[in-house]
């Protein structure tokens, strides 16, 4: 912008800048204030073409947007997300601890919440009478969804477990490259399908 607006300023003050009794500074000033076309007006509102959206009239008097306001912005097009990036191990790793953290999280508070009822309305509920009710009900019911949760459990702990050791890893201040970072990112899939398998076979 600078550049583009110096000669502009240069030109305009093209004989002011020969006269030895004006300094430089006096020179910006009399530009900047008195030119209309410097290089500070060479862009304007009118003459963008990017959409502007005007709010200063769109907030009641208490001061909540109008609906005017919110359909403005509802024809705002969606920044670029995820479809724009190549495929990467790390964006992958950390989704799939994230969302695999989330899926054992409610089976656990599920089963805490179950506890805490018993103790409440005395249901006499045990971790013996819930395993016993998952062999007998659940097992029996469907041999795929009884692998299929248990699938869900082997291998997502296996994950979370060994991502912990991976995080254990980095706070000692090891394997923190770029390379590192990949290496223990194959070794973390690589614990998971050993360990997850593992405990499937339990």
């Amino acid at each position: 912008m600078i550049k583009a607006g110096l000669p502009k300023l240069l030109s305009a003050n093209r004989g002011m800048a020969l006269s030895t009794t004006r300094s430089i500074p006096s020179l910006l000033q009399t530009s900047l204030f008195n030119n209309n076309k410097s290089l500070f007006h060479t862009s304007t509102r009118a003459n963008s073409k990017i959409p502007y959206i005007d709010v200063s009239h769109s907030l009641d008097k208490n001061g909540i947007e109008s609906t005017k306001l919110i359909s403005q912005r509802k024809q705002r097009p969606l920044s670029p997300h995820l479809t724009i990036y190549q495929p990467q191990l790390t964006w992958y790793m950390s989704s799939l601890h994230r969302l695999s953290l989330i899926v054992l999280a409610l089976g656990f508070y599920l089963v805490t919440m179950l506890f805490g009822a018993s103790s409440l309305f005395n249901f006499n509920l045990s971790s013996d009478k819930l395993i016993n009710w998952y062999h007998d009900k659940v097992s029996r019911m469907n041999k795929w969804v009884s692998l299929s949760i248990k699938a869900s459990a082997a291998y997502l702990f296996a994950l979370q477990y060994g991502g912990a050791i991976r995080h254990l890893i980095w706070d000692t201040a090891k394997e923190l490259s770029l390379k590192g970072v990949y290496r223990t990112g194959y070794a973390l899939i690589g614990f998971t399908v050993v360990a997850g398998s593992w405990l499937l076979t339990l």
